[in-house]
This record gives structure tokens, C-alpha cells and sequence, in this order.
């Protein structure tokens, strides 16, 4: 690696973090709505609350595909701006808003039968009409969402969060303003209870899109009023396709490691489970702060690849594993040192606090190599590299995080202890592969990703 890396400059570590604080704090945004939700519909009862946890799990799942293939934004529009080349960043984000709504017509097909699949897989009778109909409700939303996160990677490959930022925050107060409303019946409204959630959550994706495009429309009108006859050439459109469908596919499988190890916890037991959850949330918590150094690293290396600079692509992958990394060997260190008062932030229950106790620590191991895993994955974005990650992280997670969670968890007897270790062992896995993908990656000559045909200027 010492020959791949380049150590960081004062200068490109500020970069870095200049654009990597604001994508975190969209991030935890988009969270934020989903916890308001959360928040305001448990106070109707336990039946609504799961209900809606069960429909948002269904949307997420079905949506996680369509965010990864958006996601070849990433490499495609931040190295056209590095280049200059103004041209194929307005093909870029017309052909990212065609994938967008191409997209929304599978994923609504989709959810169309989600009360019989919810039926089938023997959930509860008395909450799966309910999520049936939270999701059907959210179905308005897919679309401009979608179209949210175009002109947001649109901005953030031009360095430009701070629309981004207003507009999420305003999107979360009307949200909030609107689920209380809408939930329980205020101003003159109908109480819609759970319905109303999915009602008010629909209303603010469209805020997020058009409040986008009025925030900056300067930047992002001259890009999207002409419609460049190249954008509708299907060739480009399927490069761009198939360069962001192994992101959406590393997604839905890393979801569905994660969604298998949650229904292994819960075989062994509520208090288990319980445990699990804290330990899971409290990482998901932490793991926004990577999750948006990787964004910021795929644009500041596509910047660097765009104009041929090898040096600023190594300074740029350095500073971005600098930053993740560092940040997470700092909550590592809270996770190994306050297990107990952790664990006692969300729940009295003497027994969770417990086992979520013996697995905290573990947790905080993982927060490292799941650091490193994921800005490794924003690093090769940057430079176009899709599929490597997608792959890793098949062997990793597949070949061998769930066959030592299982050899651990249940042969060995660990328990909850075994099942978090092969989780530790996948990531390791995964981040050691990815940082060896990246070491021969950044010894190789530059190259931009190719989608338009050769024969456009």
C-alpha cells in the first residue's frame, strides 16, 4: 500500500472533510425522518408501530437496488467536473433522472403485491394490512425520492451540500409537523394513524426534490433545460445501468447478510434479539460518519481521475480512509470502554443490558474494518470500480462472515457472542481485500468510465 498511497495533505484532509460533514449530516437527515416516524406512530400502539417498521422494511428493500444503480452518478458526473467537461455532466445527470424514473415502474410492481408476500411469509394477520397499506401510501414518494438522489449526487460531485443541507432540514420539521397532524387528526385533518406516516413521508420526498432543484437551480437548471439528444441514446444508458447495478446488488446482498444474522439472533431468544438490535443501531449510528467520508472520497478521487491527477487520486484515497478510519477507532474505543452505560441509553431491561453489554465491545472491533470497508468502496467508485466491491463483499460476507457466524454461534456455543465475531470476520475479510483491490488499482494508469459511444464529442 505504501507505494499506492500518498500521505495526506493538511489541505486534502480539510477537502475532504469540508465535503464529507454536510453529506453525513444529509444522511443522518434521510435517518432522522424514519425515527420521527417511528417515534410518533408508537404512540398509537405496539400493532401500528410494528406495522410500520414491517412497511418500511418492505419499501427500503425494494428501494436499496435503485439507490446503488443511482449511485453511478458517483464515478460518471464527479469525473466529468474534474475534466471540464460540461457536455457529459449534463448527459450524465438527464440519463441518472431516465434511470430514475425507469426504475420507479419495477420497484412499484414490486410492492403492488407486498399484502400476500407479508401473508405468505406468516406475519402477524392484525399488522400486515396495515403495512400493506403504509406501503401503498409511500408509493407516491418512490419517484421523486429517486429523483432526490440524482441532483443530490448531481451537487455533491460539484461540491455543492449546503442546498442539499437547508432543504433536509426543512424536509424533516414539515415531516415532523405533518406526522402529528396527519396521525392523529389536528387542524381539521382526518386521523389517518399509520397511514398518515406514509402519507406525510410521501409529501416530504417531493419537497427534498423540487426544493432541491429551487435551491440551486442556477447550478441545476442549465443541466436539465436542454435535453442533450445523446442523453436518449440507450447504449449510454445501459453502461450507466450496468456500472451502477453492482453497487445496487452489493446493497441488497449486504442487507439480506445482515437481515439473516438478525433472524439467527432472534432464534435464539427475545432478550438476545433485543440485544442485537442496540448493538446493531448504536452501529448504524456511528457508521453514517464512514458512509458519507465514502461518498465524499468517490467525488474527491473522480475529481482527481477527471483531470489525470495521479498523485491527487492517492492523496484523495488516503485522506478519505484517514478520516473514515480514524473516526471509527474513536467510537471503537467508546464501544470497548462503555459497554454498560451504552447499552443503558436504550433500555432498562437488566438482562439486554447484559448480553448487549458482552457484545458492544465486539461491535466496537467491527466498527474498524467496517470503516475501512466502506471508504474503500467510495475510493473505487471514484475511480469507476464496481464490480470489485460488489464481489468482495459477496465472498466476504457470504463465504465467510455467515459460515463462522454459524461454526461460532451455534457449534461452537458462543451464542449472540459467536454470531457478532463472524460478522467481525466478514468485514475483516471484506476490508482486507478491498484495500489490496485499491493497492493495484492506483498503480495502474488512469482512465475516465467510458458510457458515451466514442463517436459523441
Amino acid at each position: 500500500m505504501s507505494r499506492a498511497l500518498e500521505p495526506p495533505r493538511r489541505a486534502d484532509l480539510a477537502a475532504m472533510l469540508r465535503l464529507a460533514v454536510p453529506v453525513v449530516a444529509v444522511q443522518v437527515g434521510m435517518m432522522l425522518m424514519g425515527v420521527v416516524d417511528t417515534m410518533v406512530v408508537g404512540r398509537l400502539s405496539a400493532e401500528a408501530l410494528a406495522a410500520v417498521a414491517l412497511g418500511n422494511l418492505a419499501v427500503m428493500t425494494v428501494s436499496a437496488f435503485a439507490i446503488g444503480l443511482l449511485l453511478a452518478l458517483d464515478p460518471v458526473v464527479a469525473q466529468a467536473v474534474g475534466a471540464r467537461d460540461e457536455p457529459a455532466v449534463r448527459r450524465a445527470v438527464q440519463r441518472g433522472l431516465l434511470l430514475a424514473a425507469a426504475i420507479t415502474v419495477p420497484a412499484t410492481l414490486l410492492l403492488l403485491p407486498v399484502e400476500p408476500i407479508m401473508t405468505l411469509l406468516r406475519q402477524p394477520p392484525g399488522t400486515v394490512p396495515i403495512a400493506a397499506g403504509y406501503v401503498y401510501r409511500s408509493l407516491p414518494g418512490l419517484l421523486p425520492f429517486f429523483g432526490f438522489v440524482v441532483l443530490r449526487q448531481t451537487l455533491q460531485a460539484h461540491e455543492r451540500m449546503r442546498p442539499i443541507v437547508v432543504v433536509m432540514i426543512a424536509a424533516n420539521l414539515l415531516n415532523l409537523a405533518l406526522d402529528i397532524v396527519l396521525v392523529f387528526g389536528l387542524l381539521g385533518a382526518p386521523a389517518m394513524g399509520a397511514f398518515g406516516s406514509a402519507w406525510a413521508t410521501s409529501a416530504c420526498r417531493f419537497v427534498l426534490f423540487f426544493g432541491v432543484l429551487a435551491a440551486d437551480r442556477r447550478e441545476l437548471l442549465p443541466l436539465l433545460s436542454r435535453v442533450d439528444p445523446e442523453t436518449l441514446r440507450l447504449q449510454p444508458l445501459l453502461a450507466m445501468a450496468r456500472l451502477g447495478a453492482p453497487i445496487g446488488i452489493q446493497i441488497q446482498l449486504e442487507l439480506a447478510a445482515f437481515g439473516i444474522i438478525g433472524l439467527l439472533m432472534g432464534g435464539l431468544g427475545t432478550v438476545e434479539m433485543a440485544a442485537h438490535q442496540v448493538a446493531i443501531n448504536l452501529a448504524s449510528l456511528t457508521f453514517m460518519v464512514p458512509l458519507g467520508v465514502a461518498s465524499a472520497a468517490a467525488v474527491r478521487v473522480g475529481h482527481a481521475v477527471g483531470r489525470s491527477d495521479g498523485p491527487g487520486v492517492r492523496r484523495a484515497a488516503a485522506s478519505a480512509l484517514a478520516c473514515g478510519v480514524g473516526f471509527m477507532a474513536c467510537t471503537a474505543l467508546a464501544f470497548l470502554g462503555l459497554p454498560r452505560g451504552l447499552a443503558g441509553a436504550y433500555t432498562s431491561d437488566a438482562a439486554v443490558i447484559a448480553v448487549a453489554a458482552a457484545l458492544i465491545p465486539i461491535a466496537g472491533v467491527f466498527q474498524v474494518f467496517d470503516g475501512i470497508q466502506v471508504v474503500s468502496s467510495g475510493i473505487l467508485r471514484g475511480l469507476g470500480d464496481t464490480r470489485a466491491p460488489m464481489v468482495v463483499n459477496v465472498l466476504g460476507f457470504w463465504l465467510v462472515g455467515l459460515p463462522v457466524s454459524l461454526a461460532l454461534g451455534f457449534h461452537v456455543g458462543l451464542g449472540p457472542r459467536g454470531l457478532w465475531w463472524g460478522l467481525v470476520a466478514g468485514l475483516a475479510a471484506v476490508a482486507c481485500l478491498l484495500l489490496l483491490r485499491i493497492a493495484s488499482r492506483l498503480t495502474r494508469p488512469l482512465a475516465r468510465v467510458v458510457v458515451d459511444e466514442p463517436s459523441v464529442g
